[in-house]
């Protein structure tokens, strides 16, 4: 099993911890999204591994190897592939808070941080990047918090991580990055530090990837 991953990618860290949480053994791939243009954009990644020029992308093994895209098809594969320990609740509304937590995080907040996003904002619309960052960062991660405190425990639904906990992470990173203050996400923070105790969470992290660059 390969895993096409950047070490700064938040819907590849997403997958390390579902990984790592799984105990799944991996080859991490690295595709450099900045260097000399992006490597997600050559010829033979488009043509071979993901026509969207993203990341991660999970190969699995066989002749000819089969991929999937796409962070949470990935991890709704693991989930289903390798179900314990489960990175899903038993009961069917939590299961479907624990997604829905998943998608403000997926659909709410990440593609508005997406390079190629940002890019366009800048050099097409002209316009402040890092503000409009900032603002959809601020605005979903509200939506999470508020979200979340019906279901939180320990974790963002109840006493064991999820999908949920798996998508926060790598947004929490993010608004630190881009200065998006944090005092109104207690439940989110607390949270995250019972996550980041974890090992497989503490193992994704970007800092200990192959491909982060040295002193990052």
């Amino acid at each position: 099993m390969k895993l096409y991953s950047y070490w700064r990618s938040s819907a590849s860290w997403r997958v390390r911890i579902a990984l790592g949480y799984k105990g799944i053994p991996y080859e991490y791939r690295a595709v450099n999204l900045v260097r000399e243009g992006g490597e997600q954009y050559a010829p033979t990644y488009v043509a071979e591994v993901n026509p969207l020029s993203q990341v991660p992308v999970l190969e699995l093994e066989g002749s000819p190897p089969r991929r999937i895209a796409q962070s949470l098809a990935i991890i709704e594969y693991l989930e289903e592939r390798y179900p314990e320990p489960p990175l899903l609740p038993s009961d069917p509304w939590l299961r479907a808070r624990a997604r829905q937590l998943a998608e403000i995080a997926n659909a709410g907040i990440q593609p508005f941080q997406n390079t190629p996003t940002l890019g366009y904002v800048r050099n097409v619309l002209r316009g402040d990047e890092k503000a409009w960052l900032r603002h959809f960062l601020d605005r979903g991660l509200r939506a999470l918090e508020r979200t979340a405190r019906e279901t939180a425990g320990t974790f963002l639904v109840g006493g064991h991580p999820t999908v949920a906990d798996v998508c926060l992470i790598p947004q929490l990173w993010s608004a630190r990055r881009f200065e998006v203050p944090l005092d109104p996400f207690a439940t989110l923070v607390r949270v995250e530090a019972a996550c980041n105790a974890l090992p497989a969470f503490a193992a994704a992290h970007p800092d200990r990837q192959p491909d982060a660059p040295k002193g990052s």
